[in-house]
């Protein structure tokens, strides 16, 4: 019998907000080449100055140039003075190009100690769009992407700053999530992702790091058998995935598990709850990811 219950909604006040996540694509490289769909603009980060000026779909080469950022223009290379620039689109319906992806938001190039690193700017939902294909079937049910929305959404703003020494909070793999920018977005995820808009989970008034893995092999771990310390939000629970072979750490959401109870009609809240313990739901404000 499926278990009903009332989820409870508030809004969370931040006294620091966080406008938008900075996504790490390419780290320590020497050159690249990037564009955008529209003409866009290269401004440099340092003093918001407008260096020049790209045409949409070309492709321009930007390379390490001591401690600073060369732009490769019909074969010679152009010192733009700085160690970091924003590529950003001139029509909001713009879309940047890196490592042969469309991605939503802006591009910036920062050099650190000589190298390189590929980072991309935008939207905690424009994110969000792109983690949910990337991280889950598109074929699987719509709740159980529901559910991966909302985890997904509270692991990235649960770890903002993760990686600041790189100049960004979280890289595009599953070391942190899987992410293929506006490329690997699908239109039934996008409508999970809108329905579930602004959604986390929290403990203690606080965002929690909502982890998962693919599977866990029948039975979920508790924080403490994998890491060092316990977590009173991660319990071991049945994770309903005993089709399918253990793959993943094993804390958290089960994907697979999620989507087994999805088809047994069980809601994204339920779902959730089921994984993650003494939790509840919050609504972010809207000007928290402007």
């Amino acid at each position: 019998m499926k278990k009903l219950f009332i989820c409870l909604f508030f809004i969370l006040l931040f006294q620091n907000p966080v406008f938008a996540i900075k996504i790490g694509i390419q780290t320590g490289i020497v050159s690249t080449k990037v564009g955008s769909s529209v003409e866009a603009s290269i401004i440099d980060v340092n003093n918001n100055k407008l260096l020049y000026t790209l045409d949409g779909m070309q492709n321009y080469e930007f390379k390490a140039y001591k401690n600073l950022i060369a732009l490769k223009y019909k074969n010679d290379y152009y010192n733009l003075k700085t160690n970091q620039i924003a590529i950003i689109p001139n029509s909001a319906t713009g879309f940047v190009r890196a490592k042969n992806r469309w991605y939503r938001g802006e591009l910036r190039i920062i050099n650190i100690n000589g190298k390189l690193n590929i980072i991309n700017k935008l939207n905690i939902e424009d994110y969000i769009r792109g983690v949910v294909p990337s991280e889950m079937p598109s074929s699987w049910e719509y709740e159980a992407l529901k559910a991966q929305a909302v985890a997904a959404r509270s692991y990235a703003l649960a770890n903002i700053g993760k990686r600041a020494s790189q100049g960004y909070d979280l890289n595009d793999t599953p070391q942190d999530q899987a992410y293929g920018g506006a490329s690997a977005e699908r239109i039934k995820t996008n409508r999970a992702v809108k329905d579930t808009e602004s959604v986390v989970i929290i403990y203690d008034l606080k965002i929690i790091p909502a982890y998962y893995s693919a599977s866990a092999g029948g039975q979920t771990k508790n924080a403490s058998d994998v890491w060092t310390r316990d977590l009173p939000y991660i319990k071991s629970v049945p994770s309903f995935d005993d089709n399918v072979k253990k793959n993943g750490h094993g804390i958290g959401m089960s994907q697979h598990g999620a989507n087994n109870l999805a088809k047994q009609g069980y809601s994204y809240p339920s779902i959730l709850r089921h994984f993650y313990k003494n939790i509840q739901f919050a609504r972010i404000k809207p000007d928290y990811y402007k």
